[in-house]
């Protein structure tokens, strides 16, 4: 008796979860084909989803009772993988009718999905599964086309389930059409000819802003050319454009191929915004500010690549470059610059389409207009681009115009010159008339005084011959006379005491020094270091001199006690001059009272010389009027001190 109230519970209970099973499935809205059917979207209650957090549900799970009744259908228009981490289960049903004469296929709008598990229902009764998806290579679809599609079956007839199991790193649209064939020829072939018109108009802005970087060497054009390649690539990754054309057997860049051009874009736009409306100028904070995001945006980048790929998936940090670039137009414009109104323009749609699609992602359905609102950044894109361009030929604009002002003033400028100039001539024409009159009275006088002149001048030439005769001995003299007291004050500076204030008459500069120092230097001939090369062409710094054959430049202080000096050149050579006339027997404290400087300084170079001084002791006794002057050649080791 037990036993048999048993059973009876079990089939009681069995049949309750059979007609739960079967309300829940039948509460399931049925898409019937017709002749008349061209395409349908799964919205709503035509699509029912079951969320598999652990991944791990199999298709005979799945089609069990008891998973059965736990789908649900879609609260949203365009169901989505709220978490990627989880794998999402989505099915449909549809009414076959074997009798049309048309074929049908289903197909996938979203590009973006890694892996799509279809399980397609068989005329048996049996399911043929089918993987599709961008982490697939391109040539292994069925239609070489941007979306993933599925065949149907013609030969079946009545009402099938299918189930789809979606998994995905990014963010995905689960946006599943039922096509014709025709239509979906039809549709594919205007979606890509709106491509070609797409991408034609960017290539056409990009080679007109090339030309004018070219053209005008404006930093603003290039950074302009590569901000909408980068919305071209971009578009092109979210589109599936992309992998089907540049990376078609490389699906791993899929998973990150978008953010490096959203990267770029949001960099591109901040280095454009900045030269166009010469925000390092006209608003240095906002220019501190740009450089922060540009530098905080490619941390993100490199965190993406090197931590974790999936913070690709956070499209909307974008905003706060996009706000930074409007908000910075929006001030500049405010404070008068009228070339920024266009900028102002064109990204205020960008922001729009920027902030529709992020409400969208955030769960404002109502927000989302079909096919207008999944290409509605595109449409921004375009337009903004537009109005970029005026933005640009704007600014040209108004610098033409300031140029014709600037013009126009200066005409004016030269038309009043011309008055005043004319002015002033007849001013001195008038006074030249006097003159000449007053002059013609007085020729008079001047022509009886021209006899005794005459006279007076025959002589004063004979005594100019004779003048200027003992003029040039004077002068030949006066020139030897300086040769010998420049000789002689030399060489009374190499080798006899002398105060500062003297010894800077004859090195009173940093150029005199140097000028006695390549004289020094290359008084038997220059002969390069490195090659010993003859042949040298004047260097970049003063009187140092670069070989003509390797390029090797050598300063004029290079391989003298003067190398890596610190201290003023004529103080080094008057310290020089100090250490050597005393014989080394002079203070380093007298030396810093002398020529003011540290008394260690002071120490180290009087070591450095009084150490020479005893290396070269034979060849200093034979002074030859050189004095210290001997010193100056010989090569120190610098570390030594």
């Amino acid at each position: 008796m037990m036993k048999r109230r048993g059973l009876i519970q079990k089939c009681c209970w069995w049949w309750l979860l059979c007609m739960l099973w079967g309300k829940g499935a039948s509460a399931q809205q049925v898409v019937p084909i017709t002749n008349t059917l061209k395409q349908h979207i799964f919205t709503f209650a035509e699509i029912e989803y079951l969320e598999d957090p652990s991944s791990s549900f199999t298709f005979g799970q799945i089609t069990s009772p008891e998973c059965s009744r736990r789908f649900k259908p879609s609260a949203k228009s365009t169901p989505q993988n709220v978490r990627r981490t989880s794998a999402y289960w989505f099915r449909i049903r549809i009414q076959h009718d074997r009798s049309l004469q048309k074929h049908f296929l289903l197909e996938f709008f979203d590009q973006t999905i890694d892996e799509i598990n279809a399980y397609i229902p068989q005329v048996n009764g049996n399911y043929h599964e089918v993987t599709i998806g961008d982490k697939l290579p391109f040539p292994q679809r069925t239609f070489r086309h941007k979306n993933f599609e599925i065949l149907l079956d013609d030969d079946m007839a009545g009402t099938y389930t299918y189930y789809f199991r979606v998994h995905s790193l990014q963010t995905a649209d689960v946006i599943i059409v039922l096509r014709s064939l025709d239509h979906f020829v039809s549709y594919g072939l205007t979606e890509y000819l709106s491509f070609g018109i797409f991408y034609g108009m960017i290539l056409i802005f990009s080679f007109y802003n090339l030309i004018m970087f070219i053209a005008m060497r404006q930093r603003q054009y290039l950074y302009y050319v590569l901000y909408i390649l980068s919305v071209a690539l971009y578009e092109m990754c979210t589109d599936g454009i992309a992998y089907q054309y540049l990376w078609p057997d490389a699906p791993a860049w899929n998973q990150f191929a978008y953010g490096i051009p959203l990267f770029c874009m949001s960099i591109f736009a901040l280095l454009f915004t900045r030269t166009l409306l010469h925000v390092r100028f006209r608003a240095p904070l906002l220019n501190k500010i740009i450089i922060g995001v540009m530098i905080a945006r490619t941390t993100f980048l490199v965190g993406c690549l090197l931590i974790n790929p999936s913070w690709f998936n956070y499209k909307f940090v974008e905003i706060i470059p996009l706000a930074v670039a409007f908000g910075t137009g929006i001030y500049v414009w405010t404070k008068g610059y009228h070339a920024a109104r266009f900028f102002v323009l064109g990204y205020s749609f960008l922001f729009v389409g920027f902030m529709l699609k992020f409400f969208i992602m955030l769960g404002y359905s109502w927000l989302n207009f079909g096919i207008i609102s999944y290409y509605s950044l595109s449409f921004c894109f375009i337009l903004e681009m537009f109005f970029l361009s005026f933005a640009i030929g704007d600014k040209v604009r108004l610098l033409k115009r300031k140029k014709e002002v600037a013009q126009r003033q200066m005409i004016r400028q030269m038309t009043e010159n011309n008055r005043l100039k004319d002015d002033i001539n007849r001013e001195l024409e008038s006074q030249v008339q006097a003159r000449t009159r007053e002059l013609a009275a007085k020729s008079a006088v001047i022509a009886t005084q021209n006899e005794e002149l005459l006279q007076v001048n025959d002589l004063l030439r004979e005594q100019a011959d004779e003048i200027s005769r003992m003029n040039a001995l004077l002068e030949q003299d006066n020139r030897q006379l300086q040769t010998n007291v420049e000789k002689v004050s030399r060489a009374r500076a190499l080798s006899t005491p002398v105060d500062f204030e003297e010894f800077s008459k004859i090195y009173p500069d940093k150029e005199s020094c140097f000028a006695f120092l390549a004289s020094l230097k290359w008084k038997d001939g220059y002969q390069c270091r490195k090659c010993n090369s003859d042949h040298y062409f004047n260097g970049h710094q003063p009187h140092s001199r670069r070989c003509g054959k390797c390029g090797y430049e050598e300063s004029v202080t290079a391989n003298t006690i003067f190398q890596n000096s610190r201290i003023p050149i004529n103080k080094a050579f008057y310290l020089t001059f100090l250490v050597y006339s005393s014989r080394g027997k002079i203070s380093s404290h007298k030396l810093s009272d002398i020529l003011e400087i540290r008394q260690s300084t002071c120490w180290a170079y009087a070591s450095r010389i009084t150490k020479l001084m005893e290396l070269r002791k034979k060849e200093l006794r034979q002074d030859n009027g050189q004095g210290w002057s001997r010193l100056v050649l010989e090569e120190i080791d610098t570390t030594t001190t």
